[in-house]
């Protein structure tokens, strides 16, 4: 349990700092801050996604509340308009707890109010379910609701969206615009009146600090009254669903499910080792099932989908780590079904349109994914019928040549890409600026491209298949010592008219990934050049901040930012792969063991920070490295998990 009191919203600028969310396997969630200000767009009650894992709209904003009680009123609703904290309800909160839920306690006067939220799996639905003591003489609740209708990256008004509502017996049924399915908000112990009204001028100040249009109005379509009889308790719950939804009586049968299905992922994973039980449940979050029944795996929330480079990185930790190994192979079936010209897709757009190949890693990314997955499950029948056909199909087009100039140079080496695009993981570019240019030989694409290469052969002699590429794992060792600087490190892009040296940890995939071509010596070295530079408690620096391009704060609007995004700005994800090469170079020692403990630790705070519950994006390189981006990632929480157990706890597969 995590939980936070009245030190965590002394302020309001405070208590925003801290952001809750609940999933429904669906790509649909529900998020805010813990003293329950929209300050994102992106925060909502119920954000459904239409298309699972797309097509997600904002449809239930905010249930503000206030009580009534013997002429008294209490207003629990926080909003931010143009005069700033225009509510400010969070001085009725006295306690905000994680269990795994978010559950919020306020107190006011003699009446007492406890809320707990939570989506039932697998649907597009959230119940908002209320506990309210009342010691004193009778008094109301009222809850307003706070309704939209539109894509979950923007912003509407008044006269942008027409609304129709019509009474049920429980509540209200609200239609929206044309193809979409109405809103149901239904309570089981309340009545509601119609009122239509709007909200106007919801400020948000996060995207305001991105650079980006933080207003939006919000339509009322009326209240719920609830009366709290003298010396009282009373449960009851709200239900908001895209379409039919469930019964809001079901609520408490509905949260023990819930609960026992959370349990369950966590008794499959079977770990004691609580960090880790945590970190199984924050894998859970982005785990989710297609329109058409497959797995795949959302980068982040509250803005990412599901990604093909994110994907594969992440799967070890998301579904291997915690023992749910058939959505492994669905997702691995899927994505390598998408195989054209040896390339994976890097995105799946919103619209359900054909994918985007842009990206040169991914492929190699599914390469070590397999050779991951092969290692838990042993599931020959996959591998060599389904997974190994498009290994092969993607190491030899990498060889011979395919799209965005990807292919094999003489020495082995592979390269790609040109100064107009971007295809590895550090890919910002704002209008015709590309802020770190990696075409050419890059340093991980290389390794990947090693290591995807020793895979296959090691697959190939293992099942006694013919090898389409004989000595390829030999040629690429034999180029890779172009990458080699004097300096004792890796250069990070190799091109004809230059080297690029600039100290980056890109470098350190040569050393973690199973298949490494450096000698002990270097890797000792890369290791030694990366913790002395790179290291931070949250992960590795994207670039060394003695750097003159070095930026330490990840901050201001877009241009702003991208400047900054692979230029300093820490990625957490990256302590996964330094935790590995770290213990590598130090033979798997006592000493290396309980080092990776401690770089691995700080995580164990942060879970109460930021995304509670989960792993953020990025952090500033700077200190104190304050949170940012994105704030649950899939691949940060994948591979602190995967770091944690395998080279912490020691429980990791065996090669062979």
């Amino acid at each position: 349990m995590v939980h936070f009191g009245l030190e965590a919203w002394r302020t309001f600028e405070r208590g925003c700092e801290r952001e809750w969310f609940v999933t429904n396997g669906l790509g649909g969630f529900a998020a805010g801050t813990i003293i329950g200000a929209n300050t994102r767009r992106y925060h909502g009650l119920l954000i459904a996604a239409l298309n699972p894992p797309v097509r997600r709209f904002l449809l239930l904003a905010k249930l503000d509340e206030r009580i009534e009680a013997g002429g008294v009123f209490y207003n629990l609703a926080t909003n931010y308009t143009a005069g700033g904290a225009t509510e400010s309800g969070f001085v009725h909160l006295v306690r905000a707890q994680f269990c795994p839920f978010p559950e919020f306690f306020y107190c006011c006067g003699h009446i007492q109010l406890r809320k707990l939220i939570f989506m039932p799996h697998g649907q597009n639905a959230t119940v908002i379910l209320y506990r309210v003591t009342n010691a004193g003489p009778p008094a109301r609740l009222i809850l307003t609701p706070l309704i939209n209708y539109r894509d979950y990256h923007g912003n509407s008004y008044r006269g942008q969206i027409s609304f129709h509502q019509e009474p049920i017996a429980d509540g209200v049924r609200i239609s929206g615009p044309e193809g979409l399915p109405p809103l149901l908000l239904r309570i089981s112990n309340g009545e509601f009146s119609a009122a239509p009204d709007w909200f106007y001028g919801m400020r948000y100040p996060e995207e305001e600090a991105r650079g980006l249009n933080p207003w939006e109005d919000h339509y009322q379509p009326g209240r719920f009254t609830v009366e709290l009889p003298a010396a009282s308790e009373k449960v009851f719950a709200v239900v908001a669903a895209a379409g039919p939804g469930p019964k809001p009586e079901e609520a408490e049968a509905l949260l023990a499910a819930e609960r026992e299905r959370l349990a369950a992922v966590e008794q499959a994973a079977g770990f004691a080792d609580s960090f880790a039980r945590a970190l199984v449940r924050a894998a859970d979050a982005f785990l989710v099932q297609r329109a058409s029944g497959a797995a795949t795996i959302i980068a982040g929330y509250p803005w990412f989908t599901d990604w093909g480079r994110d994907t594969m990185i992440a799967l070890p930790g998301i579904t291997l780590l915690t023992g749910r190994f058939q959505a492994a192979r669905e997702i691995l079936e899927l994505f390598g079904a998408y195989v054209r010209e040896g390339l994976l897709p890097n995105y799946f757009p919103d619209d359900g349109g054909e994918p985007l190949y842009n990206t040169v890693d991914a492929a190699l990314w599914y390469c070590q994914a397999v050779y991951k997955y092969f290692q838990y499950t042993r599931d020959e029948d996959f591998v060599v019928k389904t997974a190994l056909p498009a290994m092969r199909e993607i190491v030899t087009r990498y060889a011979g040549g395919t799209r965005y100039g990807i292919v094999m140079a003489d020495d082995g080496l592979l390269k790609a890409g040109n100064p107009d695009i971007q295809l590895t993981w550090m890919d910002a570019k704002v209008g015709d600026w590309v802020v770190t240019p990696r075409h050419g030989k890059a340093v991980e694409i290389n390794a990947l491209w090693y290591n995807a290469a020793c895979i296959l052969e090691e697959f190939h002699a293992r099942f006694k298949l013919p090898d389409p590429l004989p000595g390829l794992a030999a040629k690429i060792q034999k180029g890779f010592r172009a990458f080699w600087h004097p300096a004792g490190y890796l250069y990070d892009v190799l091109r004809e008219e230059e080297k690029e040296a600039k100290i980056r940890p890109n470098q350190i995939f040569a050393v973690s990934l199973p298949f490494s071509p450096l000698s002990q010596d270097e890797a000792e070295a890369v290791v030694r050049r990366v913790e002395a530079e790179l290291y931070t408690p949250y992960g590795l620096r994207s670039l060394s901040a003695r750097d003159p391009d070095y930026k330490g704060h990840y901050a201001g609007d877009q241009r702003q930012r991208d400047a900054a995004y692979h230029q300093g700005t820490v990625w957490s994800w990256l302590i996964g792969p330094f935790v590995t090469a770290y213990r590598k170079v130090h033979c798997y020692s006592p000493d290396s063991q309980e080092r990776a403990r401690v770089y691995l630790s700080p995580f164990q705070d942060h879970l109460a920070d930021h995304g509670i519950g989960s792993v953020s994006e990025i952090f500033d390189g700077d200190w104190p490295h304050r949170p940012r981006g994105c704030f649950a990632q899939a691949w940060s929480v994948a591979e602190v998990l995967r770091a944690y157990v395998e080279e912490v706890l020691e429980k990791r597969a065996g090669r062979g």
